[in-house]
Order: C-alpha cells, then structure tokens, then sequence
C-alpha cells in the first residue's frame, strides 16, 4: 500500500513538472519571489540558501477553510506531521488530551517546540505545547521547521519547530476581519481582528469566542481569548514592538469509550507577553526580547461511572521568563554570521486542593525529596551560526551551540549542511543536525518517578533534499532523513518503586515529497506525501500520510477542498498495538454577497468516516458549518 501511494505520487509529481514546463508564459501574470523564512536563521533569508527542510503555510491558505485553530491547516500541509484530535473543537490538556504534535515520528511529551514570533510556549513545569492556545487570527503564516533546531532554539527543539508569525499591516490604513459560524452539535465560532497602521506605528487586535456542545456526552467545550500588538518605527532601522495574548478555555473529557469519565473538567488560562527591539542596516540586523509565557491550571480528574467523585482538585501556576538577543552580520561578500544569547527561567508550584476545606497539598519536590511549594530552573544559551557562499552553487553552513542547564548542566549542539545551487531554479540540501530536550520539572521534581539523575534526551538528524521550481507557478520538493535518537527518559520500576531513567533509544527513517502548481489564475493544486519507518513505534506517528488539495477562486467564489489518507497511524503500542487507516474529504465553498461581506458553508469528513488518532476517543462522522465573513 505504501509502496503502491508513493509511486502514484512520484507519477502525479512528474505530470505536474511536464504541465508546468509547457505552459504558457502569455496567461502568467506573477513574478516569480524566493521564498524567505525566518525560522532556520531568525532573520529572514531566502529558503534557497538553508541546508534545513522549513515548510511555510500563509494566511490565505490558513484561513481558507475558517478554522479557528492553526493546527489541522499545517498537519494538512507538512509532509511528516501529525497531530492527534478528539472531537470537533478543542485539544484540552492532561488526562484525554490530545493536540500530540509529532513531526517524522518525533514528539512525545516537549520534543517538538512551538513559538509564537520566535519565543517559546510551553508550560513551564510539564514542558510540552498548549495547542488551543494557537489561533489562527493572530497568524500571518506559520513555518515549520522539519528536524532539529536545537542550534538556535536550545531544548525542546529537539524534532522541529513549529512558528506562529502573528500578524502586520504593511501599508497605512485600517482593516478589520470578523467572522462567525455555526453548526453542527451547536458549535458557534466568532472571531474579529482590526489591524492599523499609520506612519511608525502600527497595531492589531483581535478577539475570539468559540464553544460546542461536542459529539460525545461529557464532552463540551469552550474558548475565548484576545490578543493585541503594537509596533513603532523609530526610523528605517530601528523598530521596538510589544504584545499580549491570552486565552481561558472549558474542556471537558468524556475519557475513553471503555472507561468513561464524569466530571473531568478543565479550566485552563494562558497568557503571554513580549517587549522587543530590532534593527536593520544594510549588513547587520538584530533583535533583542523579553518574555513572560505563564498559566493557570485547575482540573477536576473526575471518576468512573459508578465510582466516587474526587475529594480534591489539581492545581498549577506555572511559567517561563526569558530573554533572547541574536544579531547578524555580512562581514564581507557572500557571507551571513549570527551570534545569539538565550536565558530562561521557568517552573512553578502545583497542589491538590481540598473541595471542601481548600486545604492544599503540594506536589513539588527539592533536590532532597521534601515537597515544596514551587520549583524552578534556569537556562541559558549561546550559539554562532555561519554561512559563506563558496562559490556561485555552493553555500555553507554551519554552527555550534553551547547549552547550560541548572540541573543538567551543559550540553553541545552542533549543525552543519551544504546547498548546491545545481540552476537557478533547482537545489540540492544535505544536513546533519543535532536535536535535544532536557528533562522537564515534572520528571525531576514532581510524582513518585521523579529524579534529578536524568541526562537530555538527544538525537542525530541526517537528511538530503531536493527542490524545484518550474516557471513561474510550480514547485516540488523531495527529502529522505534518517535519524537516532537516544536517552529518552522512561518510567521503569526498580526496587518495586517507579522511576525515571534514561533507557530508550530509537531509529527513523523516512521519505517526504510535496508539490504545488499554479495551473491558471483560477486553479490551484498542490499536495505532499510523508513515508516513515520507526523501529520503536509511537501513538501519534502514522507510517504514511498523503494529501491532495484544489482551490478555484474568482471575484465572486472561492472552492477549497481536501483529501487526507492516513495509514498506519500507532494509536495503542506495545503488547497489543493498534493502528488507524482512514481517509478524510475536507471541504469549503464562498460567496461574495457585497464587496465587503461573503457567505460560506464547509464540511468536514463529508465520507463519514470511522477513525480516531487517540484510543478510545472517536472522532465525529461529518460536521458541518455555516457563517458570515465581513471586511471592512
């Protein structure tokens, strides 16, 4: 099956290349960009000259399909990246959570790091992504970095890099989005975003509401959040920027059809905020950022039916506190040099507190196993990255990042790659990099397992790669990586007692293909395909994922639809594994009413299929949603 998809593939990819190079130049009325990224570098660079695989998703293709979430529209469009759902709104977190990212069978726990402008966001005692935390109102586009970017993000970049770019206004005026929608199982969704901009400065706004009653009892959700940003520029080189979000959701968890739950509810709020300054001259650019990423966690673990309520309710304040400063420079002539410095301070205090009485227990643990009220650590960071071009096909990079943390202590994280410039329009990539993720508060200080005699986890990444552009309205890309990974911290039993010790080791490996093509000014396609073997298999990782997308759009209407195939999707390991295959028809139609106002209507899983990413959490046939879009 696997081998049967990627040759359909492979022929699709050469059809799309022929079309491309016979088409007429006289119907194409783009110029042809370069695309520039942030993420491999931290400051923007054309992709050409980055040995790194990064997967760039814009607004118009996050927003074509009115999701509130970011993150079904970059599983959708990464070749190599999962994420696990368990009903038709919201992720949740602790037990029956979902919102697992893993990209080429990597993950699990805080291996994969999301940031939002380049700053991290986790919870800073459990370390791992908050995903209803990333809407898509706040994002101009979204890059994903495939494999590790240790060397510029430090721990928990050990898999990838997920970057939310928040939004601009680029040109004076004012502009405001808002939307609503509603359907099935009662779900409503609205949301507004105003954006300014006038001389220096500049600002966005946005709100955002959404809830529904779910497909399962006991499975209710609800949201709502802000967010604003405010951005002077002093001159042409000089720019300083501030913003805040946050965000307060419901969630409750049926728990899994085997073993349903009552009263598992959560009532989870995340804030951040970031002060920042950046420069720009013509050969050396910069930023330096202070951050505060911060929540609040209150959950009720809820009983078995016909068990007995919890006496008690789990709490946690937790956070991380950083700076971050980087600044690149051309020393001379086809040569780039970034230095940085990140410092982090994160932790909190978690405790059970009494239903009744409010008495709190603490969970937190110091060095000498005596409970605490809180828990931090410190990290800090120092990198070079280098880059030169060797000559007219050939461009070098390579880096070194020296890592300290307060109870591991230090950690080296090399990175180097070769881009071969084969035409103007075609590139060869080859990359080796090393990943890493310390241990997080929880497995040091927190629950009986917990010990301080832990190692990072860590791993090598080697991969090769191969673009392509073709005229003026086509790409492809191709990749093949293989990675090792060792020291990953499990729970074992020893003297009858659990603890967590660095035992596990893993090989992947893996192909991912991905094409795009322009045919006319009204018809889009595109797709990709990912192929991975694991030989320690994980919940979260299908073996294969495909999908194939199509857009038509005039001045009145605009057509998105796509087809998902996932196969060999782990939802159970070990004795008695179980895996998923499904395919998923995703679909959205609009309607330009008034030169300000469209209608429109989507459908999702419209062949009603049966399937679930987690155990014991089905996900719902097909839903369906219709609202209002209004642009003034």
């Amino acid at each position: 099956m696997q081998i049967r998809t990627l040759l359909l593939l492979g022929a699709s990819t050469t059809c799309l290349s022929m079309q491309a190079a016979t088409l007429s130049e006289e119907i194409l009325d783009t110029t042809q960009m370069s695309e520039v990224v942030v993420t491999g570098t931290r400051n923007a660079t054309d992709a050409r000259y980055l040995p790194l695989t990064v997967t760039s998703i814009s607004s118009e293709k996050l927003s074509e399909n009115f999701r509130s979430s970011v993150i079904p529209t970059v599983m959708e469009q990464t070749p190599g990246l999962f994420a696990t759902s368990r009903g038709i709104l919201g992720y949740g977190v602790s037990t029956g959570a979902a919102g697992s990212l893993k990209v080429r069978g990597v993950g699990s726990g805080a291996q994969l790091l999301v940031l939002i402008d380049g700053q991290p966001q986790y919870a800073g005692l459990m370390g791992h992504p908050i995903p209803d935390a990333y809407q898509t109102m706040m994002a101009e586009k979204v890059e994903v970095l495939r494999g590790p970017a240790s060397l510029l993000y430090g721990s928990n970049a050990m898999g990838g890099v997920v970057n939310i770019i928040t939004r601009q206004m680029s040109e004076d005026g004012c502009k405001t989005n808002i939307s609503l929608q509603g359907g099935s199982y009662g779900t409503i969704q609205a949301d507004g975003v105003n954006r300014f901009r006038q001389g220096g400065f500049s600002s966005v706004v946005g709100a955002q509401y959404q809830r529904t009653n779910g497909h399962r009892d006991n499975n209710e959700f609800e949201q709502f959040g802000g967010y604003i940003k405010l951005a002077y520029e002093f001159s042409g080189n000089w720019k300083a920027m501030a913003d805040a979000n946050i965000t307060h959701f419901n969630a409750s968890n049926p728990g899994p059809v085997t073993a349903l739950l009552l009263d598992n509810d959560s009532k989870i709020t995340r804030g951040l905020a970031c002060v920042s300054v950046s420069n720009s001259y013509r050969n050396t650019n910069g930023t330096l950022r202070a951050y505060c990423d911060w929540g609040h966690h209150n959950i009720d673990d809820g009983y078995n039916v016909g068990g007995t309520p919890k006496t008690a309710l789990y709490l946690h304040d937790d956070y991380i506190a950083g700076i971050t400063w980087y600044q690149s420079a051309n020393l001379f002539k086809g040569n780039t040099v970034t230095i940085g410095v990140d410092w982090q301070h994160f932790g909190g205090s978690a405790w059970n507190e009494d239903k009744v009485s409010a008495a709190k227990t603490y969970l937190v643990k110091d060095a000498d196993g005596n409970l605490v009220e809180n828990q931090h650590c410190n990290e800090v960071g120092t990198y070079v990255d280098f880059r030169q071009d060797l000559c007219k096909w050939l461009t070098l990079d390579a880096g070194l990042r020296f890592d300290w943390h307060s109870v591991v202590v230090t950690e080296l994280v090399p990175q180097g790659g070769l881009s071969f410039h084969l035409t103007p329009d075609a590139d060869i990539k080859a990359l080796v990099s090393k990943g890493f993720r310390n241990p997080t508060i929880r497995e040091m200080y927190m629950f009986p397992p917990a010990t301080t005699d832990l190692l990072p986890e860590s791993m090598m990444n080697y991969e090769i790669g191969y673009t392509q552009r073709i005229g003026k309205r086509a790409h492809i890309g191709a990749n093949i990586f293989y990675i090792k990974g060792k020291n990953l911290i499990n729970t074992i039993r020893e003297s009858g007692r659990p603890k967590n010790v660095n035992v596990g080791d893993f090989e992947n490996w893996g192909i991912e293909l991905s094409a795009d093509y322009a045919i006319n000014n009204h018809w889009s396609i595109n797709g990709n395909y990912s192929f991975l073997r694991m030989d320690t298999p994980i919940d979260g990782a299908p073996e294969g994922k495909l999908y194939i997308g199509a857009n038509y759009h005039n001045q009145k209407w605009t057509v998105a639809a796509g087809l998902q195939n996932v196969s060999g999707l782990y939802i159970a390991t070990g004795d008695n594994p179980q895996k998923e295959n499904f395919t998923l028809l995703n679909a959205s139609v609009s309607y330009k009413v008034l030169p300000w106002m469209a209608i429109f209507a989507k459908g999702d899983n419209l062949l009603a299929e049966r399937y679930q990413t987690y155990a014991g959490f089905p996900m719902p046939k097909a839903t369906f949603m219709g609202g209002v879009n209004i642009v003034f």
